[in-house]
C-alpha cells in the first residue's frame, strides 16, 4: 500500500457535526454571492461537496438550511466579535461593549460575507414567512446582549433606557453596515460614526439621575437586528 493510499485509510470520516458546518459555511458562501432567492438545493450540495440527500437528511428542507444558516453566522461573529488572546488583559466594560460593536465593521472577507448574509435573510423574510420568527428572535436577543453590556457601564440607568439605547445602536449598526457593504460609506467613516453613537448613548445614560422612573419597552425589532449577533438557535 503506498503512503498516499495509507494517508487516505488512516483519515478519520468526518463527524456529523463536521458535516452540518461544512454544509452551513457553504450556504454563506451561496447566500452572499447569490442572494437567498438565489439558493439551491442543487448548488448548495456542489458547493458543500455532498449529495443533496444528505442535506435534506441535515436539514429536512430549504428553509431549514437557511434557519441554521442564521445560526451558524450568528455563532461566527460572536467568536470573531469577542475572541481576545490569551494573555490579553481582561477588557472594561466600556471596552467590551466597543469591540461587540465596531467588529461587526471589520474590513475582512469573514465579515463582509456574514453581513451581506444576514442581510439577505432579514430581505428574504419579507417573501418567506417562516423566516420572521426566527429573525424576531435573533434580533431580541441581540438588544437584550447590548443591553445587558451597558448594564455595567450606567448602573443607575433605568432597565428601560438601557434597552431603547441598545435598539439605537443596532438599528445605527445594521445602516451603517448596509452602506459600508454597498460602498457609498467607507469601513473606517462607518466605524467612526459608530464610536460617536457609543459614545453619545453612554454619555447619555450616565447623566440619567437613578430615581427616575423605568417605563415598560416591548423589544420586538422584527426589521431592527443587525448582522450577525443573534445568539439564539433556531427552533427545528
Amino acid at each position: 500500500m503506498t503512503q498516499v493510499a495509507q494517508a487516505v485509510q488512516a483519515a478519520p470520516a468526518p463527524s456529523a457535526k463536521d458535516r452540518r458546518t461544512a454544509i452551513l459555511g457553504a450556504a454563506a458562501r451561496v447566500i452572499a454571492r447569490r442572494g437567498v432567492r438565489g439558493l439551491r438545493v442543487t448548488e448548495l450540495a456542489e458547493e458543500a461537496g455532498v449529495s443533496t440527500g444528505l442535506i435534506y437528511y441535515h436539514f429536512k428542507d430549504r428553509t431549514g438550511v437557511l434557519r441554521h444558516t442564521l445560526e451558524h453566522i450568528n455563532d461566527r461573529a460572536e467568536r470573531y466579535t469577542t475572541a481576545q488572546q490569551a494573555d490579553a488583559a481582561p477588557l472594561t466594560p466600556r471596552e467590551e461593549l466597543d469591540q461587540v460593536l465596531l467588529l461587526e465593521l471589520q474590513d475582512t472577507a469573514e465579515v463582509r460575507e456574514n453581513s451581506t448574509v444576514w442581510g439577505e435573510l432579514r430581505a428574504g423574510a419579507v417573501f418567506e414567512p417562516d423566516l420572521r420568527e426566527e429573525l424576531v428572535r435573533a434580533g431580541a436577543a441581540w438588544v437584550r446582549e447590548i443591553a445587558d453590556l451597558l448594564a455595567p457601564i450606567a448602573p443607575a440607568a433605568p432597565e428601560a433606557a438601557r434597552v431603547a439605547a441598545a435598539e439605537r445602536l443596532t438599528v445605527l449598526l445594521e445602516g451603517l453596515s448596509v452602506r459600508w457593504l454597498i460602498g457609498t460609506l467607507p469601513a473606517g467613516h462607518a466605524t467612526a460614526l459608530m464610536r460617536e453613537a457609543i459614545a453619545a448613548e453612554v454619555a447619555a445614560l450616565c447623566s440619567q439621575p437613578s430615581h427616575l422612573t423605568e417605563i415598560s419597552v416591548s423589544v420586538t425589532v422584527a426589521s431592527t437586528a443587525t448582522p450577525t449577533h443573534a445568539r439564539s438557535a433556531p427552533s427545528t
